[in-house]
């Protein structure tokens, strides 16, 4: 399923990753592991914000992907999205 991935981090903890090098190390883990089809690096409420979408296959993969935000002491959001083709199907589904 493809999900919208929304990590706000702290800005004490994520200035301290900047400033010791751990940050790219973080934010590379997770690319290695989400395989995101689109990563977006923004600011949002005052905080580093990193927006990815990717599929997940299973609630199980959770843990393990999302781990090294925590490290950063992120506030993390999960959402099931879909892109312009997949509203297409959906909605075709549909009985009228």
């Amino acid at each position: 399923m493809r999900m919208l991935l929304t990590a706000q981090m702290d800005t004490e903890t994520a200035n301290q990753a900047v400033s010791d090098g751990t940050m790219p190390k973080v934010i590379e883990e997770v690319v290695e592991h989400l395989k995101p089809e689109a990563s977006y690096f923004t600011v949002q409420n005052g905080q580093r914000t990193c927006l990815m979408v990717f599929d997940m296959q299973d609630s199980a993969q959770m843990p393990p992907l999302l781990e090294p935000l925590f490290h950063v002491n992120s506030k993390i959001s999960l959402q099931p999205v879909m892109n312009l083709e997949d509203l297409r199907t959906g909605l075709g589904g549909m009985r009228r």
